[in-house]
């Protein structure tokens, strides 16, 4: 039997659905419902589609990824009909965080929707982080300012553009890499980021290039870590009077032109 043909028999057990009734509902016999269930016919592109909206669940998903290792009632219950993240759970239920360490980030680019990838991953629970999707991404030297080398940062997975909010902070996975930037705002095009550093102007990130988004809700720092960003604080006010100048040197230059 494919992956397909199991997927979709233990979709209808979970609907408490016979074959024939099922069938109904897709508009066909039960004896050609079978066949595709016991993996003795392939189903078009139209059975697909159908069978898709029906569970609500994507058709990438029927085709490729085991289902029954994942919690089907969440799946089942996704807005839009999307492809949703492989996630990895304990035996209990609970999702672990997987940690994506920065070396790896290139790796992470081309596997982030790959299960075999993910399971290779390292990971952790948090008791405190619950009801939702987390992955946790590795600060290697100064990747992802103001996190020091050797943090954690966690975030939750965001499933909606939509769900995005103005000033607070984000993990950005685009086709560039992995960034930690404030959120500005977005259109249909591109969304706009900030860095932490006030001396960077906003920039235009296109959607074509996003591959995921996950909202910042824990950091954990190194151990030994000690706070001390006097000097940042000193070289920030620099860089910031230093970009006011060049601001009003322009100024200057436009009016005499």
């Amino acid at each position: 039997m494919s992956i397909f043909s199991e997927n979709i028999r233990l979709l209808r057990h979970k609907k408490n659905l016979s074959q024939q009734s099922f069938a109904e509902s897709l508009g066909m016999s039960r004896v050609r419902y079978s066949k595709y269930e016991d993996g003795r016919s392939e189903a078009p592109y139209e059975i697909l589609i159908r069978i898709s909206k029906f569970f609500n669940v994507s058709i990438d998903l029927l085709l490729t990824l085991d289902i029954s290792k994942y919690p089907v009632d969440n799946m089942m219950k996704l807005p839009e009909n999307r492809v949703v993240l492989p996630i990895i759970v304990d035996s209990d239920g609970e999702n672990y965080i997987e940690i994506v360490p920065q070396k790896a980030s290139m790796g992470y680019l081309k596997g982030y929707s790959d299960n075999e990838y993910i399971e290779k991953l390292a990971r952790m629970k948090l008791p405190f982080l619950k009801n939702a999707k987390y992955r946790a991404f590795l600060a290697d030297g100064d990747s992802m300012p103001p996190f020091a080398d050797g943090s954690y940062i966690i975030g939750e997975y965001v499933e909606q553009l939509e769900d995005l909010k103005s000033g607070k902070e984000y993990i950005f996975i685009t086709s560039d890499g992995i960034t930690f930037k404030t959120f500005v705002e977005q259109n249909n095009e591109s969304v706009t980021v900030s860095a932490d550093n006030t001396f960077y102007e906003p920039y235009q990130v296109p959607l074509d290039n996003v591959l995921e988004i996950w909202k910042y809700v824990r950091g954990i720092l190194p151990e030994n870590y000690k706070l001390d960003n006097t000097n940042d604080t000193h070289i920030g006010t620099i860089l910031q009077e230093l970009k006011t100048s060049i601001k009003e040197l322009d100024d200057k230059v436009s009016l005499i032109k």
